[in-house]
């Protein structure tokens, strides 16, 4: 009872909040709201890369742009909640960072325009109609990863893997889309393949562990509850003496060995052109097409490989950025 009267009463609050700041809102000036599903390096990267795109494009905060930042750290219960009440506040546009965060708020308005990124698969989540042509209020970026490509750089790296192991969360659609890619990818280049999934971040040691001592590699989708528990997951994985293969270079930055991926910092930059397409009038999500980042880079944490004693090939190096 006590806890539902503090659900109750935390809506409430924001909802009061929400509605002071729109009758302050100073004339001339873009609201724009975002919510992001969880703290973790790649979602904080496409914000600030938005942030700073926008910037670029003439929309700064303080001047002529008020930006407020939502958090759900990790609870859908929250997300909910806090689109709810950034709806109330009546933005200009809405920010959707991550999946399930991107659900949220379309639940919650079809009308304000939304742009989203780090979001896998937007037709699959249910939140457009195409990725030609959405047809709704939502448009924005996909980070789809080149599962293939990362799993090309893990031979490389690691020519002697036989089996490699795949941990997400099943409860994200974008993590279970990277995950059967994964499976078809090492069927296809003849490796064996083990799929373990966690539902909670209380579960990842154990599920990470469980899954080291029957594995040759870890491999890692962008998977937002695994992205979160980076650490737990490569320090599972190094007591087994086996390397994690990362869908995302943010989570090289935690210690994972590698990653042929994307760089959000870029996908938030060019998911915040599309907004300002939007708030000029130029476009409106209905029309506007799904975008995807044309180009890949690698990334490759060189004390890591010290640590497991894996040498990186020079063609590698050479190419790569190089994580300390």
């Amino acid at each position: 009872m006590l806890k539902k009267l503090m659900t109750v009463s935390i809506a409430a609050l924001m909802l009061m909040l929400a509605a002071c700041a729109t009758a302050q809102r100073e004339e001339g000036t873009y609201l724009i709201a975002s919510l992001q599903i969880v703290e973790h390096n790649a979602l904080n990267d496409a914000r600030q890369g938005f942030v700073d795109g926008l910037a670029e494009l003439g929309f700064v905060q303080g001047d002529n742009l008020e930006f407020v930042y939502y958090n759900a750290q990790g609870d859908m219960s929250n997300a909910t909640l806090m689109a709810t009440s950034i709806v109330e506040r009546a933005p200009d546009l809405i920010l959707g960072i991550a999946t399930p965060t991107s659900q949220s708020l379309a639940n919650a308005t079809d009308t304000i325009p939304i742009v989203i990124t780090a979001v896998t698969s937007p037709y699959r989540a249910g939140l457009v109609e195409s990725h030609e042509r959405p047809n709704t209020n939502v448009t924005g970026t996909t980070d789809m990863t080149p599962v293939a490509r990362q799993f090309e750089l893990m031979r490389t790296l690691l020519p002697n893997v036989q089996t490699v192991g795949v941990l997400y969360n099943a409860g994200e659609v974008n993590s279970s889309i990277q995950a059967d890619i994964a499976g078809e990818t090492a069927a296809a280049m003849g490796l064996n393949f083990e799929r373990m999934t966690v539902a909670v971040a209380t579960d990842v040691l154990q599920a990470a562990e469980s899954l080291a001592a029957r594995v040759d590699v870890i491999y890692v989708p962008t998977c937002n509850l695994i992205a979160a528990g980076m650490v737990t997951v490569v320090r599972a994985a190094e007591d087994a003496g086996i390397p994690v293969i990362a869908g995302e270079e943010g989570m090289v930055e935690n210690g994972a060995l590698a990653t042929e991926g994307i760089n959000y910092y870029l996908l938030g930059k060019q998911t915040a052109a599309m907004a300002a397409q939007i708030l000029r009038g130029e476009a409106v999500p209905q029309d506007m097409p799904i975008q995807s980042q044309a180009e890949y880079s690698i990334a490759v944490n060189a004390t890591t490989a010290e640590i497991l004693g894996i040498t990186i090939p020079a063609e590698i190096l050479n190419i790569a950025r190089i994580v300390e």
